[in-house]
């Protein structure tokens, strides 16, 4: 379905262009390709950094101290994760989501998502922890939303921190709506 959908996309895109005299489709997809190649180059150190830094806290220790402090929240939010591997994965996703990385965060939410299948009975339907895991995930809280400001620094922003204040309120109101929502669906859902 999706390939579909990117097949219409592209293809309206092309008509637009034989259509449109002020697009030159060549100057498009040459200028395009360089500009995504300079971003790549821009934000990649970045990345690199604060996945050596995530690395590291995951070695030392750090994230198991971060997991201790977050899984009496992530047990209430969460009563049906029974397994601590699970949570310390959660707890490290949190973490750099809370960063603003999102990048760095998909290695740790794929390994929660692993765990929470193990412990789910019935592998054809997503376990309520998934489910909440994927809330917390997708809106989660972020603090420092470092690819942005990143993002906004190779761009020539002004203000490239500028976001960070409305980042913090539209994540927190994202995450409470999220994650009550999921609360009323499966309290209604166990009636």
């Amino acid at each position: 379905m999706i390939n579909k959908i990117w097949l219409l996309l592209i293809s309206i895109g092309i008509g637009y262009s034989f259509f449109n005299s002020n697009v030159n489709m060549g100057d498009v997809i040459l200028n395009s390709s360089a500009a995504a190649f300079d971003l790549i180059i821009s934000i990649g150190p970045l990345v690199v950094l604060w996945s050596g830094i995530m690395n590291i806290a995951s070695h030392s220790g750090l994230l198991s101290k971060f997991s201790n402090l977050l899984k009496p929240l992530l047990k209430k939010i969460m009563p049906s994760v029974k397994r601590d591997k699970a949570l310390e994965y959660i707890s490290s996703n949190i973490a750099a989501n809370m960063l603003g990385l999102g990048s760095v965060a998909t290695p740790a939410g794929l390994k929660a998502m692993k765990e929470l299948n193990e412990e789910n009975n019935n592998k054809e339907v997503a376990s309520d922890g998934m489910i909440t895991f994927l809330i917390l995930n997708t809106s989660g809280v972020t603090i420092i939303p470092m690819t942005v400001i990143a993002l906004r620094v190779a761009y020539g922003s002004v203000n490239a921190s500028g976001i960070i204040i409305p980042s913090i309120i539209a994540t927190c109101v994202s995450t409470i709506c999220g994650l009550t929502l999921d609360y009323l669906i499966r309290r209604r859902n166990a009636k």
